[in-house]
């Protein structure tokens, strides 16, 4: 009997605090992103692979972070971001779409893509070459894909 009691207790307790307004009960809000620091986020992952774009085996792949400093384990971090802001994040810029080049014609696909963060702005972007000369006459002296 006295167990009881004490639910009933229990129960009317918490009646009391709710109808008072004592206890309070309510859905956490959740606060809006704040800016870590001054710089909009940059945060790479690039990468080679082999493969056809939907079955792309992924053969090297650095990091470049370019904000507040380039950093990473991109061989040439500078050069690399010097080169991104240079063509605004627009990675299609990087590239030529027809390379003139000394290429054979053979059919062993390159993709080539990148993923993550530049200025604040998603980036998810990929093109294929149909093979390793074309990727290198298409991406010429650029030092974003040298690694």
């Amino acid at each position: 009997m006295r167990h009881d009691l004490g639910r009933i207790g229990v129960a009317t307790a918490v009646s009391v605090l709710v109808m008072s307004g004592t206890a309070t009960m309510g859905v956490a809000q959740a606060r809006p992103a704040q800016p870590a620091g001054l710089y909009a986020p940059s945060a790479l992952v690039l990468s080679v692979g082999s493969g056809d774009a939907d079955a792309v085996t992924v053969e090297r792949a650095v990091t470049l972070s370019c904000a507040p400093r380039p950093s990473g384990t991109h061989p040439a971090p500078t050069a690399a971001c010097t080169e991104l802001r240079a063509v605004e994040g627009e990675f299609t810029r990087l590239t030529t779409p027809r390379p003139q080049g000394n290429c054979t014609r053979q059919w062993d696909p390159v993709v080539i893509g990148a993923t993550g963060v530049w200025q604040g702005r998603s980036v998810s972007w990929s093109t294929a070459f149909a093979n390793a000369c074309e990727m290198r006459a298409g991406l010429g002296e650029g030092p974003v894909f040298a690694f």
